[in-house]
């Protein structure tokens, strides 16, 4: 499999993530199961956004290792 596959996977599984975070968090039944969410949208928001950032920086060093250790093998 090419690189090229792998950086595909991956970005089809970030979208995925980044997509269905934003549709559960909208959901009638999220809202009504915790209805202080809306209230605390700076803190949510800003937990969500560092949690993204720290998943995609060690989602991207995991697949630049794996890339470097699989073309030097």
């Amino acid at each position: 499999m090419s690189s090229n596959a792998y950086y595909l996977i991956f970005s089809v599984i970030l979208i995925a993530a980044v997509l269905f975070t934003v549709i559960i968090g909208h959901s009638r039944t999220n809202k009504e199961g915790n209805p202080e969410y809306d209230n605390k949208t700076k803190g949510n928001w800003s937990r969500l956004t560092l949690f993204y950032v720290v998943a995609i920086a060690l989602g991207v060093l995991a697949l630049i290792l794996y890339v470097v250790n699989r073309t030097s093998s």
